[in-house]
């Protein structure tokens, strides 16, 4: 029988990876309006992607923001899991080709691990993916 305790830990890393995702990184996106959106889009080049780069910017905003409402509730977690821990890898390889080294790209590094984990192992009990 899997222990409660674990099942709460995920919830709450679930909760606060998703609401600070959204409020610092996909909101934030989504209002900056298409020049930002191409700007952020841009870093597709980065994997010799050089098309649609205000599509791929918005793209980034949306995942950031409806894939971490889905985390948070637990709903569709390994594809929501997915779709994110790939925007954070194309965040990751902009910084590194920007040169801003490790310590640039932590950050996304960081939440790539989290939602790798959370790809793998699922949302928890508390989910509504578990109901």
């Amino acid at each position: 029988m899997r222990n409660s305790k674990i099942d709460i830990g995920l919830l709450i890393i679930r909760l606060v990876i998703g609401a600070t995702m959204i409020a610092f990184h996909g909101l934030p996106k989504l209002m900056g309006g298409p020049e930002l959106w191409t700007k952020i889009g841009g870093s597709m080049s980065n994997l010799g992607i050089n098309f649609m780069p205000t599509v791929f910017g918005f793209s980034a905003g949306l995942v950031e923001s409806l894939g971490s409402v889905f985390l948070m509730l637990g709903l569709w977690t390994k594809p929501a899991s997915i779709f994110l821990a790939l925007t954070m890898l194309v965040a990751a390889l902009n910084h590194l080709a920007k040169g801003d080294g490790l310590s640039g790209a932590s950050h996304a590094l960081e939440f790539m691990a989290v939602y790798i984990a959370f790809a793998i192992m699922g949302p928890g009990k508390l989910s509504i993916d578990k109901k």
